[in-house]
């Protein structure tokens, strides 16, 4: 078992009631090769009966939010990825899905221009698009480069920052996390943090569901290794509430690029 076996992540419901679900001892077809991949591969995966979220379980050091992670999965080639994604017809395009559910959502609950913070903004393909529909997006990255890109490329403002310790970021009408809060050890501390940034407005997350994921099996790329949490749509709801959320909307996707995913609206409770 991994050293890191003992650590307290958890899922939402407290973690007394995880038990294994599976175990890889070699990466999965298809992960993403990170600096570690050649070395002694063992994970574990547990699955709460109660809840039905999922931890992943290993003694891996690196953080996957660094330089590494953006190095492993664009290299030098932002700009031509970015590109690439733009281009894609909506019909291919989760980011196109993604900005159609917020200008639904914003109808009648949003003014005109609407203020978003994207934490974890990574290509900013969602600003970009989310801007054409009126919106003033603000980008949030810990790697500099990703920062870089978003100001010339898409020409948003943007923060190099870590959002679990940086201060005075601000309010805004809409805070959107897309596919960040898997990636961290707490991610009900995370979405705490985006309480005091919208006093009146909303919280939008897309997270992978595991629960749909599952019936494919453990080589889904949910349960990849940089994904430390894989939810269902009970684990989500708990974590918002954990959180000081409330959810209007929970939503099953199977979207374009295969990925299952849950998508929920939040409100301040």
């Amino acid at each position: 078992m991994p050293a890191s076996a003992d650590a307290p992540l958890r899922c939402p419901c407290s973690g007394r009631f995880l038990a294994e679900a599976w175990r890889y001892d070699a990466p999965p077809d298809g992960e993403t090769t990170f600096a570690f991949s050649g070395e002694s591969y063992r994970r574990l995966i547990e699955r709460c009966a109660l809840c039905g979220h999922f931890v992943s379980r290993h003694d891996f050091a690196p953080e996957l939010y660094t330089s590494s992670y953006v190095d492993a999965t664009y290299g030098d080639a932002m700009r031509t990825e970015f590109e690439r994604i733009m281009a894609l017809p909506d019909e291919r395009s989760d980011n196109a899905g993604r900005v159609r559910r917020i200008v639904e959502f914003a109808d009648g609950r949003l003014r005109s221009g609407a203020s978003v913070l994207d934490v974890g903004s990574g290509l900013c393909v969602f600003l970009a698009r989310l801007t054409e529909h009126g919106f003033r997006g603000t980008a949030l990255d810990p790697d500099p480069r990703a920062v870089e890109h978003a100001r010339q490329t898409v020409g948003v403002d943007a923060v190099h920052a870590d959002f679990t310790t940086v201060d005075d970021l601000g309010t805004y009408d809409l805070v959107t996390f897309n596919k960040v809060l898997e990636h961290v050890d707490d991610p009900v501390g995370m979405l705490e943090r985006a309480h005091a940034l919208v006093p009146g407005g909303y919280v939008y997350v897309e997270v992978p569901d595991g629960e749909a994921a599952a019936v494919e099996g453990p080589g889904r790329e949910e349960f990849f290794v940089e994904h430390l949490h894989i939810f269902s749509p009970a684990s989500l709801a708990l974590t918002a509430a954990r959180a000081g959320f409330s959810p209007l909307s929970i939503e099953r996707l199977h979207e374009p690029s295969t990925k299952y995913t849950l998508a929920a609206f939040l409100t301040r409770t």
